[in-house]
């Protein structure tokens, strides 16, 4: 991902109601959700949800098809997964970590703190 590509994304859902759809498309998977049920779960006024989702799509996020007379909206898991990739690129100084090693780096740097 490029750096303009992911400021944008993190601007998107800088937001509590484009955050709160973006998790609720990653939720519901690739078959996505109609803009309608969207905005009933989450109590966001028609309006006001399309230009979040307008957001979202012009970010990259999340992604829109016609389906009959309804728009159905999904998260962009590619798209995801690049941002989280970019955020996370240099982790670690390389060695592979996850929630436990970056547990036993913190521990370590404050024993050799003290």
């Amino acid at each position: 991902m490029e750096t303009r590509q992911v400021l944008a994304a993190l601007s998107a859902i800088a937001q509590e109601s484009r955050l709160a759809i973006f998790r609720l498309l990653v939720q519901v998977g690739p078959d996505g959700m109609a803009a309608s049920k969207i905005a009933e779960q989450l109590d966001i006024a028609p309006s006001s949800l399309s230009f979040h989702l307008k957001e979202l799509v012009h970010a990259g996020l999340i992604t829109s098809r016609s389906a009959g007379r309804f728009v159905i909206y999904a998260a962009d898991v590619a798209v995801m997964n690049g941002l989280i990739g970019y955020l996370t690129e240099n982790c670690c100084g390389g060695v592979p970590c996850g929630p436990a090693a970056c547990a036993t780096a913190t521990a370590s740097e404050n024993n050799h703190a003290r």
